[in-house]
């Protein structure tokens, strides 16, 4: 089976011993983390690592159906101070729906791009930093940006990832857009490499590290110390670009 890779990490825990009963599939929990309650989704399925993620709909924990509720509850402890760091950053975050109108500005690698209606042209195109929509009774203008966007990214991306790729000396991989909210991007030596579309709203450096992150993995298909060593040649500020990126999950409009 190909391995994934996911930008929205996980934290690894440790094997645990045989549970005498299968436990529900996915349960709603609830555990004390210092001061305060938190409640988590509890997903039971076949994996050999335990797991979490935090976005818009709160903690997520994954878990084989063998791990203990003592040692998922142990795991979650040993991370508090994540755990509350990244739900306070959801909790305060100020992701948006965007309005589409004449006059309305959309973030586009890292500057604003501006909508403009104008009732002769048939299709969305791209003036510069200028988005020009039709103007037509009954159109979806919020479908007609967000194609249009797409489109963008999937250019840039794919700009992007053959300079990458030219630098490690590698074949252009098979790249295409995903709608995924809780990761940037992913690597499988199956199905090649996806990015999240809305990583067009990003400035184009932060754009760079994730498609040289993605692209690393065709040389080491894991995040060990040789990995990162790879990420850095492609992207020597790598580790800044990580801490813009996770302030970004929790700001970036939803088109």
């Amino acid at each position: 089976m190909p391995r994934l890779f996911q930008l929205e990490l996980p934290l690894f825990g440790f094997a645990s011993p045989l549970s005498p009963r299968q436990p529900p599939a996915e349960q709603i929990r609830h555990i004390q983390l210092g001061a305060r309650i938190v409640d988590y989704r509890l997903i039971r399925a076949r994996r050999r690592t335990l797991g979490m993620t935090i976005d818009q709909r709160g903690l997520r924990v994954g878990a084989s159906p063998r791990t203990s509720l003592a040692d998922i509850e142990r795991f979650l402890r040993h991370n508090t101070a994540w755990i509350l760091k990244r739900l306070d950053e959801w909790r305060g975050g100020q992701t948006r729906d965007l309005a589409v109108c004449d006059g309305a500005a959309i973030p586009l690698l890292g500057e604003t791009c501006v909508v403009r209606l104008a009732p002769d042209v048939s299709r969305a195109r791209w003036d510069g930093q200028v988005l020009i929509l039709p103007a037509r009774p009954g159109a979806d203008l919020r479908q007609l940006a967000r194609r249009a966007v797409r489109e963008r990214a999937l250019d840039v991306f794919r700009e992007r990832a053959a300079h990458y790729a030219a630098r490690l000396g590698q074949p252009l991989p098979r790249l295409a857009l995903s709608n995924a909210q809780t990761r940037w991007g992913s690597c499988s030596e199956k199905t090649g490499i996806r990015l999240s579309w809305r990583l067009i709203h990003a400035p184009l450096r932060l754009i760079d590290y994730v498609v040289a992150h993605e692209l690393a993995h065709l040389v080491e298909m894991n995040h060990s110390p040789r990995f990162w060593k790879v990420v850095e040649r492609l992207f020597p500020d790598y580790q800044a670009a990580r801490g813009e990126l996770r302030r970004l999950a929790v700001t970036c409009p939803r088109l």
